[in-house]
């Protein structure tokens, strides 16, 4: 049995995004997430963590579905017009029906519940797999007929197969980083999907991040984005992962609530990013030389 309902009246208010993420764009990577979805392509982002690819997906959510409304012919604020974002942090529990959905207990009735999968689905919205890799193997592959020609998602419990209504675009990450042989995208399913990768962003569009987000000065945010920057060149002599963008922004912030430079910095990025005190002692190092 196959659902073809276009699933007009299915909201899902939850997932909608009030206000207009803050995003700079660094390549062209606007142009071909806006490429992909007018083509219904999915898409994977790879990159390193904290680097802005969630916030590159709810940008995109909030951009396309601005598109969507003023292009509209209704006159009315229905939710067909909206882009809802379903973001799903995937981890080595989760399983099928955690995706799809499940039956519960409600009082002496057994009702159908469903899952953000499914919900996504039927509202036409993106489904956003974050760090994907991280679920199980057996899980991930029920997304395969939602990837191709079909755009189906089969709900094995209900004896359904549910068409992708309108809009529907699912979008995977992951931190190529952290993979292994034991955490790694099957063939089969990364030839499913474009995809697209993320580093952090240049010196100067990092420092405006910063300023923006974490509300410092132009200066505070430079010299932030230069420690970013020097403290990714130590991943060849024993850091194993560079201080994200996040961790800047963390800085600063609380800087602007009136913690010293040095003493921001070393909790929020130096011992966030590693346990090893040599490397500790490097960075708190560089600290001290940009921060004077």
């Amino acid at each position: 049995m196959t659902t073809k309902t276009l699933y007009k009246s299915y909201i899902i208010e939850e997932y909608q995004l009030a206000e207009e993420p803050y995003y700079v764009p660094v390549g062209d990577e606007v142009e071909l997430f806006e490429a992909a979805y007018r083509e219904k392509l999915p898409l994977i982002f790879k990159g390193p963590t904290g680097c802005g690819k969630t916030r590159f997906v709810e940008y995109m959510s909030y951009k396309l579905g601005v598109e969507l409304r003023k292009n509209s012919k209704r006159t009315d604020d229905s939710d067909a017009v909206n882009l809802p974002l379903v973001t799903i942090a995937c981890h080595e529990d989760l399983t099928s029906s955690d995706l799809v959905g499940r039956y519960l207990l409600e009082g002496d009735q057994t009702v159908w519940i469903d899952g953000p999968l499914t919900r996504a689905v039927k509202a036409g919205g993106i489904c956003y797999l974050d760090e994907v890799v991280e679920a199980r193997k057996d899980t991930t592959v029920l997304i395969h007929p939602l990837t191709d020609h079909r755009r189906m998602l089969p709900v094995e419990k209900r004896g359904e197969l549910l068409e992708a209504a309108e809009g529907f675009l699912l979008v995977l990450s992951y931190n190529p980083g952290y993979q292994s042989a034991l955490k790694d995208l099957k063939h089969s399913t990364r030839q499913r999907f474009v995809s697209i990768e993320f580093d952090y962003p240049p010196l100067e569009i990092e420092a405006q991040i910063v300023q923006h987000e974490a509300g410092v000065d132009e200066k505070i945010a430079s010299q932030l984005a230069k420690l970013g920057e020097k403290i990714r060149n130590l991943k060849e002599h024993g850091l194993g992962e560079g201080a994200s963008t996040r961790l800047l922004i963390y800085a600063g912030k609380l800087i602007a609530s009136g913690i010293p430079a040095r003493r921001a910095c070393q909790v929020s990025v130096n011992w966030a990013v590693t346990d090893d005190h040599s490397v500790q002692q490097s960075i708190t190092e560089i600290i001290a030389s940009i921060f004077e």
